[in-house]
């Protein structure tokens, strides 16, 4: 009756063991990282091509580069951002297609109309080139996928624009306005579609995603009273102007003076 007694012990020990440890057995392990590692793998001639690969997207890259390289439109002249202290006819043709192309789909939208473009010099990232142009050169020229916005900025807000834009000391493309700037680094004759500003006036401009965000520090963008996503790439509005030109003009109109 003892040795029983004590089985009977010794079995139910052995039960609660068993059950502690097919409990733990099954609950999750809780894992924390501590570290990552990685290295650069470099693409270079060294690394094989697949031969099943690149015969799948042949066609396609072939289809694309035909696209691409469609001549559109001639330039007669060589255009650069940097052929210019406060302006260059670059910055002035993307300025005014960039104007034009924004305009036609604002009035249709709003029933509004675009008074000012103004984009950042940083983001040419090529010159227009002498020669045929293809879609491929708008590529180059603005390789970003950023979208036209306008925003409704009051005449102080314009002004901050022009204190920015002579602060900055870059050719950054504008149209719509022009001023002058005194010795001071302030400006006068401030003028938005050849009219005197006016502080009380609201005025719409147009520029892109990443500025209207307050990118390079245009912070007078987040005073905005509204927003209007054209949902248009700049890129887009540079290619269907080629379309529509056969020669591209050399803008070299006086938007900024000095005294």
């Amino acid at each position: 009756m003892v040795k029983l007694k004590k089985y009977n012990q010794f079995f139910k020990l052995f039960v609660i063991i068993i059950t502690v440890l097919t409990v733990v057995s099954c609950a999750k392990p809780q894992y924390q990282l501590t570290k990552i590692e990685g290295k650069r793998i470099p693409i270079t001639k060294s690394v094989q091509e697949t031969p099943e690969i690149d015969t799948y997207i042949n066609p396609y890259r072939n289809h694309i580069n035909a696209d691409l390289s469609e001549i559109l439109a001639y330039n007669p002249e060589t255009l650069d951002k940097n052929n210019g202290k406060w302006q260059s006819p670059l910055g002035n043709l993307m300025a005014d297609v960039s104007l034009k192309a924004g305009q036609k789909v604002f009035q249709l939208r709003e029933k509004k109309s675009i008074s000012i473009c103004i984009l950042n010099s940083g983001g040419i990232r090529s010159i227009l080139p002498k020669g045929n142009v293809s879609a491929r050169t708008a590529f180059e020229i603005m390789p970003f996928e950023n979208s036209l916005v306008v925003i409704a900025l009051k005449g102080e807000q314009i002004q901050e624009l022009v204190d920015y834009f002579i602060a900055t000391k870059k050719s950054h493309p504008l149209a719509g306005l022009t001023f002058t700037i005194v010795k001071d680094a302030s400006a006068k004759n401030i003028r938005v579609q050849g009219q005197a500003l006016d502080i009380n006036t609201i005025y719409y401009v147009a520029t892109n995603d990443y500025l209207a965000n307050g990118g390079d520090n245009m912070n007078f963008f987040k005073k905005g009273i509204q927003k209007y996503d054209l949902d248009y790439k700049l890129r887009n509005i540079l290619i269907d102007y080629f379309k529509e030109v056969d020669t591209i003009p050399v803008i070299n109109d006086i938007r900024i003076t000095e005294e």
